[in-house]
């Protein structure tokens, strides 16, 4: 771990920590995993701005998130200054390291919230917790549908699939009036809803911290232009990414569904260094060393 990574992972484990600790104290989050509140608006959102999921920074930020870490990096990867001289290879094996690193957390972010020969790792996680497939219906009720059409999100209703609201519309009094039909796309429910945000805002962090170590390893003497509008628009984005952090942590998913976003997030990371350290050069051995003065 970096110089850099180590303060802000020490922040973002304090961030984490306090802004769950404050929720439960005060009872600010939002138990996504309950099919009765998650579709609802937030309760503190009329008087919480960044309670409200419509909120600027998790509308054009969080939802995107891997989109602007991979743009930020890359532009910062790009633009990094290279040592003209070819005395020193670490410069660019570890170069190579850090864009080996990219790919294989954008492997890892495809995985886990996207897809793994099917559906997504976290979706597998929720389902196998005892998590339903879940359609918001009017009155605070809900239909159970099959998971598959969780997996594949597939839009349903009362016209498209009558067969999946027999039961339902029986038992809630047969039929609703016209613009009360049951329609749109079910989730998974009720299972270990890992924190998907905080998994990939820990991801973000640890990466680009890494890169701006880089920037700021001794021995670098030139910035251009470019590369320093990359430098600031990093820990811009690092800055933002700990305040998502924060936002989560205080209003949204059960305190234990944070923890595990948060150390699966690590864990991810880690994982992907061990790969990656293959890439480090072999360091030269002395042959000096141990023989007698």
């Amino acid at each position: 771990m970096s110089s850099i990574q180590k303060p802000v992972i020490y922040g973002l484990s304090a961030i984490v920590i306090l802004g769950t600790a404050y929720s439960v104290l005060y009872e600010t989050y939002l138990d996504t995993s309950n099919p009765l509140l998650t579709h609802l608006p937030h309760p503190l959102s009329n008087t919480h701005y960044f309670a409200s999921k419509k909120n600027f920074l998790n509308v054009y930020f969080i939802k995107k998130a891997w989109g602007w870490t991979s743009a930020i990096f890359l532009f910062s990867w790009l633009t990094s200054p290279q040592q003209q001289q070819q005395q020193n290879r670490n410069q660019a094996t570890t170069r190579l390291q850090r864009f080996a690193t990219w790919l294989l957390l954008t492997g890892v972010w495809i995985t886990f919230t996207s897809w793994f020969f099917g559906p997504a790792i976290l979706e597998r996680v929720v389902a196998a917790s005892g998590g339903e497939c879940i359609l918001p219906g009017p009155d605070n009720t809900h239909l159970v549908v099959p998971n598959e059409y969780c997996f594949t999100r597939s839009t349903i209703s009362t016209a498209s699939h009558p067969h999946l609201f027999q039961e339902y519309l029986t038992a809630n009094g047969g039929n609703f009036a016209a613009d009360a039909v049951l329609k749109g796309v079910p989730r998974l429910r009720r299972g270990h809803d890992v924190s998907g945000h905080l998994f990939l805002l820990t991801m973000s962090i640890l990466l680009l911290t890494n890169q701006l170590q880089a920037s700021f390893k001794a021995g670098q003497r030139y910035w251009s232009q470019l590369h320093q509008v990359s430098v600031v628009a990093n820990a811009l984005l690092i800055a933002i990414w700990l305040f998502a952090s924060a936002t989560t942590s205080v209003y949204f998913h059960s305190p234990f569904e944070k923890f595990t976003g948060f150390a699966l997030g690590l864990a991810a990371y880690g994982l992907t260094q061990i790969p990656v350290a293959l890439l480090q050069p072999a360091q030269p051995v002395d042959m000096g060393k141990g023989k007698a003065q």
